[in-house]
């Protein structure tokens, strides 16, 4: 039986870690150079090595980006680039320019291509043309439907189906912007991204003496291209039925509390998709813990057909109902405390609630007792990445998340 694969990203190694902890079948994730998320940590091609590594030692995968509008000078770097991730077993190398995708079939043969997103595919001809051009997975176009989706797949078959089902969108088809180009002079299409379509814009008319006249706007009217985010949590079998093989989230640049969150919610609705069909969606969970971190307001985007309702007015992104207060490090069975790293202030008193992959997801910590590095007991969790003893009879594991309400 086909299962669905959960494809997180992956900006750098914890972050892995964190997805593949919290329950990912599959990370994307970048080098150094040659991908679209420049800003994000990346890996260098030792830790590229180690994250394959890593992953297939845990029955994982690792899909490398390579997704650059390339050009001239970058081609040889690539060459050399390609046949580094195929001598190192990367299960895929996310590819948008076509020479780079007739560069790695002559050169890494073995190393299996799967066309990004940025390649706009909207059609089953454009699908079909890829696959006899040595293409094994096709990330489709977000403006696409269901019906489209199901189309594409019952017309061209033995090829994999991907979408994404979860993050930020573009305002331009799959992010090819020259926005950030011209009012910063950093280049969309080659990594350099800086979001300025999350920008608060002021909008003004010029008179006709030549003086500019403020346009009358209200307090929600300043976000004129920022895009909702892609929730699809609810969509889980018709997506499946449609053919897709891969479930892909956005987020390079996300955070490790933001790839816990909304992998876990993820991970925990397909599986219950496939112990209960469709009656997951009667379970309310889901949509509360993806609203529990940073996310804009939710659309389906055009899943469901034409909508002309993706632009967030009201914010650039909202902080969640939820922040991220510690990480658990261990468990001391035997004394009953965990070993947290603190990430935001918390005090005894307080109630933390566990992310986890395991059983004590949504149970609730009441903090008594706290004691620092030095042995000395505090009532005040303030100094980041602080080491802290947290007595509680709850099993927490190396990975769990500690979060405190908003």
């Amino acid at each position: 039986m086909r299962k669905i694969e959960l494809l997180s990203p992956a900006g750098d190694m914890n972050k892995l870690k964190t997805a593949f902890y919290f329950g990912a079948d599959a990370v994307y994730i970048g080098g150094k150079g040659l991908s679209l998320r420049a800003l994000a940590g990346n890996f260098t091609d030792e830790e590229l090595r180690e994250a394959v590594e890593y992953a297939h030692a845990r029955n994982k995968k690792v899909y490398v980006t390579v997704n650059v509008f390339a050009k001239n000078t970058d081609l040889e770097k690539a060459e050399e680039y390609f046949k580094y991730l195929e001598s190192i077993k990367v299960d895929g190398a996310i590819i948008s320019d076509t020479g780079l995708v007739s560069l790695c079939l002559a050169v890494a043969p073995n190393l299996p291509i799967n066309l990004s997103t940025q390649a706009n595919t909207l059609n089953y001809k454009t699908v079909e043309f890829w696959k006899n051009h040595g293409v094994k997975r096709v990330i489709l176009a977000r403006e696409l439907g269901l019906e489209e989706i199901a189309e594409i797949s019952n017309k061209v078959k033995d090829i994999e189906i991907e979408t994404f089902i979860h993050g930020a969108m573009c305002i331009s088809y799959s992010g090819r912007c020259l926005l950030s180009d011209y009012t910063t002079g950093r280049k969309s299409n080659r990594g350099e991204c800086v979001q300025a379509c999350r920008w608060q814009y002021e909008i003004r008319e010029k008179s006709t003496d030549g003086a500019f006249l403020e346009m009358q706007e209200d307090e929600r009217g300043t976000y004129i291209m920022n895009s909702k985010d892609l929730c699809l949590v609810d969509y889980i079998g018709e997506l499946d039925r449609a053919g897709v093989v891969s479930f892909k989230i956005e987020g390079r640049m996300k955070s490790e509390y933001y790839l816990a969150t909304v992998v876990n919610a993820y991970r925990r609705a397909i599986d219950e998709y496939y112990a209960k069909g469709d009656d997951y969606k009667d379970n309310p969970l889901y949509k509360t813990e993806l609203e529990k971190t940073a996310h804009r307001e939710f659309t389906t985007a055009y899943l469901l057909g034409e909508n002309d309702r993706t632009v967030n007015y009201d914010d650039s992104q909202s902080k969640g109902t939820f922040k991220f207060t510690a990480l658990v490090l261990d468990y001391n069975e035997k004394e009953k405390y965990a070993i947290i790293e603190m990430r935001n202030r918390f005090m005894v008193g307080d109630s933390l609630e566990v992310l986890s992959p395991n059983d004590t997801f949504n149970k609730t910590i009441t903090v008594e007792k706290m004691v620092n590095g030095k042995g000395e007991e505090i009532t005040d969790a303030k100094l980041v990445q602080e080491k802290i003893k947290l007595y509680t009879d709850l099993p927490l594991k190396s990975g769990d998340i500690l979060r405190k309400k908003n």
